[in-house]
């Protein structure tokens, strides 16, 4: 019995960088598990999109797939253009089973991941004091992905014992320019910016901008294809996976 199929999914940007950190880091998932198939796919702006995927996979005799969104945050896209993406597939596929799992989320390991892209721009930037940070991402319209966002924040201050502020790229307050400002006015002097974006793009690069604009002495990368993002993305499959298999009733 062949096992379902994966299909990461992800936002999508006219940034080529994006695309490339995304594929990098389906592969790592096809590297951990060579024995499942493993494709990328977008919600727009790139590259292949979850329906041609789902095309490809049926046409090689795949009648089970397991779509893992890899969104940070449970909001709009996740709940309304994810949904859509299954409805078509399923419209054109009415014989293929389809799921989608939870959201890729911010696991406490990605805490890790942030540190890790943290200290190397504190190296590349010589920065040998900090005393605040700021935790950046891209923001939402729903104020529970925000707070949500925030929540992580303070978890990540508490790790450092320092003061910390979540910022966002859109939609929100603040931006990480006025957080870094608003920690200034406080006294702070030393404040490094934690990147909460899983790949490179327009957001994260204004992020950037408006940090150092402000006075931050580093910001880090991205979180890109890191070995804890890619065995998350193991644990949704396997979760959705096994939501596949039929209940006897």
């Amino acid at each position: 019995m062949t096992a379902p199929a994966l299909i990461t999914l992800a936002h999508g940007s006219r940034d080529p960088r994006s695309a490339a950190t995304i594929a990098s880091l389906t592969e790592l998932v096809r590297c951990m598990r060579p024995d499942l198939r493993v494709e990328e796919s977008f919600l727009e702006l790139s590259d292949p999109s979850p329906l041609t995927v789902a095309d490809r996979l049926v046409a090689e005799g795949f009648d089970e797939i397991v779509v893992i969104p890899l969104l940070l945050t449970q909001a709009y896209h996740a709940n309304v253009d994810v949904p859509q993406v299954l409805e078509a597939i399923r419209q054109r596929h009415p014989h293929v089973s389809v799921i989608a799992t939870d959201v890729l989320g911010i696991h406490k390991s990605f805490l890790g991941v942030l540190d890790l892209r943290l200290r190397a721009a504190l190296r590349e930037a010589r920065a040998t004091e900090l005393d605040a940070l700021v935790l950046a991402s891209a923001g939402s319209s729903d104020p529970l992905a925000n707070a949500h966002v925030a929540r992580v924040a303070r978890a990540w201050g508490a790790r450092h014992k320092l003061p910390v502020l979540a910022a966002f790229a859109s939609t929100a307050p603040p931006a990480t320019g006025e957080a870094v400002r608003q920690l200034r006015n406080d006294g702070k002097r030393h404040i490094a910016v934690g990147s909460l974006f899983l790949a490179p793009g327009f957001l994260p690069d204004r992020a950037a901008e408006l940090a150092l604009e402000a006075g931050a002495v580093a910001v880090s990368d991205p979180l890109g294809a890191s070995p804890e993002l890619a065995h998350v993305i193991l644990a949704r499959y396997a979760v959705g996976a096994v939501d596949l298999v039929p209940i006897p009733v």
